[in-house]
């Protein structure tokens, strides 16, 4: 595939949504459905955040589009059932990142109210994704099914002229 980027696209502001995208959500979800059959919401258990295991490729892609001197912030809709939903993302965007980047968590149940270049998230609408200005990078989709992909993309911005061959 090759991507044709602008040479004044480089060095963006890239938002990056966490459930699903970054993090496994579903796999967790339907976990604690099967073995807490009580809990009609399993992201509201205590703990559930901390859980979440990385989605394929996700930490050292964040990390690899940093290195190239885009400025990312995790963009991430709250579980309002689960007061400690707040903390438990802060505590594993730390985990895997870094006390630093900490600072550049956004919790917003409406992604349209945040600016930036881009949003990567595995949903295209439901909590403003469809009128983000910028554009969004749907995870999971054909374009970009996994972070290998977005990782291609971002290196083109970096390099206009190179050729990405799946």
């Amino acid at each position: 595939m090759v991507y044709q980027i602008n040479e004044s696209d480089r060095s963006k502001i890239i938002h990056i949504d966490m459930d699903d995208t970054i993090c496994n959500y579903s796999a967790l979800y339907q976990h604690d459905l099967q073995f807490y059959p009580e809990c009609q919401y399993p992201q509201s258990r205590e703990g559930f955040f901390l859980e979440l295991e990385p989605i394929a490729n996700a930490i050292n892609s964040v990390k690899h589009l940093q290195s190239l001197g885009h400025k990312i912030y995790f963009l991430t809709a709250p579980s309002y059932k689960n007061a400690h939903c707040y903390s438990e993302k802060r505590l594993w965007i730390e985990k895997f990142f870094g006390l630093e980047i900490c600072k550049n968590l956004i919790i917003a149940e409406n992604k349209s109210l945040v600016i930036g270049d881009y949003l990567i998230d595995d949903h295209t609408e439901g909590r403003g994704q469809n009128n983000f200005i910028g554009k969004l990078i749907h995870f999971g989709s054909e374009q970009f099914p996994n972070w290998i992909e977005i990782t291609n993309f971002f290196n083109a911005l970096e390099c206009p002229t190179l050729n990405i061959i799946k």
